[in-house]
């Protein structure tokens, strides 16, 4: 379904309105929340599992105790855990209801979606004979999440950040089964229906604006880094699947495709959509603003240094 989506970009298929653009909205929403699905799924199931069977003592042990630390340490973890931006939202929730420094989840939530052993791959794939599209999408995306973290460190306040009510760990009296299937529900239902807020908002992106508004940009090396991160965060293609978007985009620069790269999987309207429901409306806002404007920083000078 990745593949698909990311076909008709490349041909302008869903980007020129018609007769059919109701059609072509539909489709378009159902392939995003149906690419979207199994992998919020699988952030939920690891999410509940964490929630009711992983005691607390086994992430004060596996991070160090200086959030300054944890948040380099939490973003590598992401290089080896498979997982896309939507299943990140709710296994990072569990992990801070868990005990786990904020920071430290937060640079897990934007390096797992990123820099996970599929994305690379698929990059790979998408950039033949180009190892070093490869390389500079890691570092720029673990650069990101890295200085994101610190970010929150320095700037961030508690008020900003609400998590839903949920009970974690294990309660007496409730066996453990239960507590995972009653989490495992909570975290679904909440997630899923902010997903289909946004992938509508995606849709209708697509269908309204014209194939030829991605050829005016193209030809300025700024406007054209700027113009592929907002289009990375509108069209909310899942990770595994952007490689292919922006190796078609052949009229923009290397630097402006691995921009759009780092940035989507970090910021779209459908994770921001998430994040407002799972952290709050008000945290979304500012850490997504904070994230794009560090990400389009990062894709520009890695970029200028190895593309």
């Amino acid at each position: 379904m990745g593949l698909a989506l990311a076909a008709a970009v490349a041909t302008g298929a869903i980007g020129q309105p018609d007769p059919g653009a109701l059609g072509a909205w539909r489709t378009v929403c159902i392939a995003i929340v149906v690419q979207a699905l199994p992998f919020l799924l699988l952030g939920t199931v690891i999410s509940g599992a964490i929630n009711a069977f992983v005691p607390a003592r086994v992430f004060a042990r596996a991070l160090p105790k200086r959030p300054a630390l944890a948040v380099p340490v939490a973003s590598a973890a992401g290089v080896v855990l498979p997982g896309c931006e939507c299943a990140s939202v709710p296994v990072a929730g569990s992990l801070i209801r868990r005990g786990v420094a904020p920071a430290a989840a937060f640079a897990f939530l934007l390096s797992a979606p990123a820099v996970n052993p599929i994305v690379l791959a698929s990059t790979a794939v998408a950039f033949p004979g180009a190892p070093e599209m490869v390389a500079a999408r890691l570092l720029a995306s673990l650069a990101t999440s890295v200085v994101m973290g610190w970010l929150w460190i320095r700037l961030g306040r508690e008020e900003w950040l609400r998590l839903p009510a949920h009970r974690t760990g294990h309660t007496p009296g409730h066996g453990r089964w239960e507590e995972f299937r009653l989490g495992f529900q909570h975290d679904f239902l909440h997630a899923g229906g902010f997903l289909v807020v946004g992938a509508m908002a995606a849709a209708t992106f697509n269908v309204a604006v014209p194939r030829s508004v991605l050829d005016t940009f193209a030809g300025s090396p700024w406007l054209s880094v700027l113009f592929l991160a907002a289009l990375a965060i509108v069209l909310a293609v899942c990770s595994e699947a952007d490689a292919f978007v922006a190796a078609s985009l052949t009229g923009f620069s290397p630097t402006a495709r691995l921009a759009f790269m780092v940035v989507g999987p970090m910021v779209d309207v459908k994770l921001i959509a998430l994040q407002s429901g799972t952290f709050g409306r008000a945290f979304a806002v500012r850490f997504s603003a904070a994230t794009t404007v560090v990400a389009v920083a990062s894709s520009a000078l890695v970029g200028w240094w190895m593309l």
